[in-house]
């Protein structure tokens, strides 16, 4: 039997290092860019060149203009799951 995301239980990797976190919302940018959500795709245009402190605030930044926006919650599932590897930045 097949589950959507949204019965998926929590398996989400916690060990996401500063390319696995990249990656992530390399793909959130490019779906965000998809759906027309040019506030969520600014945040993330300079990945590279960002600190910690600069992507965390980003993924904070686009979780809290997702949050009056239900019809997207794949990319809110993946900005959290950011969110808890947010410690491993370096």
């Amino acid at each position: 039997m097949s589950r959507s995301p949204e019965e998926e239980t929590l398996r989400w990797p916690t060990n996401l290092d500063r390319a696995g976190i990249e990656n992530r919302l390399l793909e959130v940018r490019e779906n965000a860019r998809r759906f027309g959500l040019a506030e969520i795709v600014r945040l993330f245009e300079n990945l590279g060149s960002m600190s910690a402190a600069q992507m965390g605030t980003s993924v904070v930044s686009a979780l809290t203009l997702l949050q009056s926006k239900p019809g997207h919650r794949p990319l809110t599932v993946q900005l959290e799951m950011v969110a808890m590897n947010l410690k491993n930045l370096k």
